[in-house]
């Protein structure tokens, strides 16, 4: 029995109810169903289960990750098996095969698509279902000559300045999926694949590119140099989830600031750059930019000729020579994309941090991702053009936005570390730094994913008290909007009053949580 690898029309991936899903390896999985672990073959396990193996891998990225299969019972259920992330189960006619896990949404919105002269910047960080993701802050910073920088697999030169700022990470790595700084520079990331092979070699993860460039981009135009070159001098590469099997993709990015964004797309080395000054834009996991190209790599029409992608006479296209012939990937990376977009289009010239919130909490559409790949932290930042005012930065550090509370962050003097989202540090112990790496996985959950865990559980398992949760976190986060919105537009005038503003409200959702 074979699976089909391209349906048309194909529908979101959504789990049966119940959802069986649940964090634990192979090994306890094949124990679980009277197997040997590890050492047992995927053919015993098919017989052990009573499941029909299907032909082909699960595939993340380009690399087949160790005993990963789609399994199809005789009731035509698939079961996905998943190691160290999660399993899930799914029935026949929902399940669609995907080569690539498609996940992360991006957006910006610039006047005159917003409402008043302001940027709204959002994005969802859509990764494994057990990984947390902590909210952090690093001040500003002057460093030594010849100093180095341990990036999450690479030393590489530091700079003599870099600015502070506010991240959204996975708590295993060094870099960030989206963060601003203190220039109200705003980037989030997404995965990519194309014709281009993807690097497993360790090298710069695209999530370090991202804090590089807010360490040292004072604009959006100088953050897409500060990537570029790092790119061509260090390159981009290794294992993007937090296990032994290898998770790997190139990366594209968006970019705003006070003025304008920017798309940054890459393929390897090679990369395209387009300028944004109005109305909106989005990016998911697909190349995006076509035949307006404002930057771009100096060989990158070039390579794409020796490759026999683009004859050199035909308009360059950037997405259409360099993405990957994959049918079943691009129309479910497609068709998020084009979702996105008509969210957008449909409040343009009235878009708001609620709007931009609104569009990230919607599950339709496939945004808010649900399953082995979910949306497990979230940022919508207002940046208002006039320098005299503060942008504001939203970040969850939760998973779900629909159950979450975006709570507001402003650069000003003297903060501290975000400690109720901060997660453990294990140093020089972390498997992620001993080779061989992720040979084991710490519990890396912050005190507020602790009491939101709790939290979402009730809201699912108990319909009158969830709703009070969910009613009460609504409440909290309107009134910081409403209390952000004095700032937009009087800006500040005690500095010290936004000093404790993060951690104050998570004290508040906290008060939320316990009182349920």
């Amino acid at each position: 029995m074979r699976l089909r690898r391209h349906v048309t029309a194909a529908p979101l991936l959504r789990p049966l109810s119940p959802r069986i899903e649940h964090t634990c390896g192979w090994t306890r999985l094949t124990r679980e169903i009277g197997g040997a672990g590890d050492c047992m073959t995927l053919n015993q396990v098919s017989e052990h289960a009573g499941l029909c193996q299907s032909a082909g891998s699960f595939v993340y990225g380009e690399t087949k990750r160790r005993v990963n299969r789609c399994l199809i019972s005789s009731n035509r259920t698939v079961i996905l098996f998943v190691p160290g992330i999660c399993i899930n189960v799914y029935s026949w006619t929902s399940f669609y095969f995907r080569m690539y896990p498609t996940s992360c949404d991006t957006f910006v919105a610039l006047p005159p698509s917003t409402e008043g002269q302001r940027i709204v910047f959002g994005k969802n960080s859509d990764r494994p279902c057990d990984e947390v993701q902590e909210v952090v802050y690093f001040p500003a910073k002057k460093h030594e000559p010849e100093e180095k920088l341990e990036c999450t697999y690479i030393e590489i030169e530091q700079v003599a300045q870099t600015h502070a700022v506010v991240l959204s990470r996975p708590a295993w790595l060094w870099g960030a999926e989206m963060g601003a700084n203190e220039h109200q520079v705003c980037i989030g990331n997404e995965a990519v694949w194309g014709k281009e092979s993807v690097d497993g070699e360790e090298a710069l993860l695209g999530m370090d590119l991202v804090r590089l460039a807010l360490e040292r981009a004072d604009s959006a135009e100088r953050a897409v140099d500060v990537i570029t070159e790092l790119l061509e001098k260090y390159g981009q590469g290794g294992n993007c989830m937090e296990d032994e099997c290898g998770f790997t993709y190139h990366n594209s990015f968006l970019i705003s600031d006070r003025t304008e964004a920017w798309v940054l797309e890459t393929a390897g080395k090679y990369w395209a750059a387009e300028r944004v000054e109005a109305g909106y834009r989005n990016i998911s996991n697909e190349y995006s930019i076509t035949a307006k190209i404002d930057k771009e790599h100096p060989e990158l029409r070039t390579y794409a000729q020796e490759q026999g992608w683009w004859n050199g006479k035909a308009t360059f296209n950037f997405a259409k020579v360099y993405s990957y012939s994959n049918t079943a990937r691009i129309e479910a990376a497609g068709g998020r994309f084009c979702e996105g977009r008509k969210l957008l289009q449909k409040s343009e010239g009235h878009i708001t941090a609620e709007t931009m919130m609104d569009i990230l909490r919607d599950k339709e559409s496939g945004i808010n991702m649900e399953g082995m790949f979910m949306t497990t932290g979230s940022m919508v930042s207002v940046v208002p053009k006039d320098q005299n005012f503060p942008g504001v930065h939203f970040f969850t550090a939760t998973p779900d936005p629909d159950r979450s509370v975006f709570k507001p962050f402003i650069f000003v003097m003297d903060i501290k570390q975000l400690k109720h989202t901060c997660s453990p540090c294990f140093g020089e112990e972390d498997p992620v730094k001993k080779k061989p790496r992720f040979q084991s996985k710490p519990n890396r959950k912050h005190p507020l994913f602790l009491k939101h865990e709790v939290a979402a559980a009730i809201i699912d398992s108990t319909r009158e008290r969830g709703e009070r949760i969910v009613e009460k976190m609504r409440a909290l986060e309107k009134q910081k909007l409403a209390e952000m919105e004095k700032y937009l537009t009087e800006g500040i005038e005690d500095a010290t009053l936004p000093v404790h503003l993060f951690t104050d409200t998570v004290d508040e959702e906290f008060s939320i949580y316990s009182s349920a």
